[in-house]
């Protein structure tokens, strides 16, 4: 999958955009949508996603004539959705629904739960099993190419708050992907 912000658009289609021209509209969004979506769902998870993605086109398409063309426009989007993502995070709101919920603080218990483990690899499950925070800054730093200076940036927090979000975010993985020590061998030796 192409990353967002590599995602660019030609002149003429973005002119015809900002004119009203809908299937130009169109066109931009088949090209940026499945990007979008998929970082939303790997900022946020859960079925609020789909939510967020919806009021994070509304705005690119109501901000679309104020586009500089500075830089690609999947980098102009990324920026509108990791925005979007972190305002829904920081809400009041979604702290206290995340202070409700029961956490494991060293996250070994739970992600090397036998319920959510098995045979093969499911990095899906491992992110979906981090805290919201946690997983916002392993995607925007692996994947979306992040530096920790821009995520502390981006969270409004020191750069030390990024790496040590991170770190504690890749032990936890580890202990979800790593294989466990007294499982048998599949085959018969």
């Amino acid at each position: 999958m192409t990353r967002l912000v590599e995602i660019t658009v030609p002149d003429e289609l973005l002119s015809r955009a900002c004119g009203g021209d809908e299937t130009a509209c169109r066109e931009i969004y088949a090209a940026v949508a499945p990007a979008t979506l998929t970082l939303i769902r790997r900022l946020v998870g859960g079925g609020v996603a789909e939510d967020l993605f919806q009021e994070t086109m509304m705005t690119f398409y109501q901000r679309l004539s104020q586009f500089r063309r500075e830089a690609p426009l999947g980098a102009w989007l990324r920026q509108i959705a990791v925005s979007r993502c972190l305002m829904h995070l920081r809400s009041p709101w979604q702290r206290l629904c995340r202070s409700l919920e029961p956490e494991d603080l060293d996250g070994a218990s739970a992600l090397a739960s036998p319920a959510y483990r098995g045979d093969d690899i499911d990095l899906e499950r491992a992110l979906g099993a981090l805290a919201p925070t946690a997983r916002a800054v392993v995607w925007m730093y692996e994947v979306e190419g992040y530096s920790h200076q821009e995520i502390a940036r981006v969270f409004g927090r020191s750069v030390s708050f990024s790496k040590s979000q991170l770190a504690r975010a890749h032990l936890r993985l580890r202990a979800w992907l790593e294989p466990l020590k007294d499982r048998r061998p599949c085959t018969l030796i």
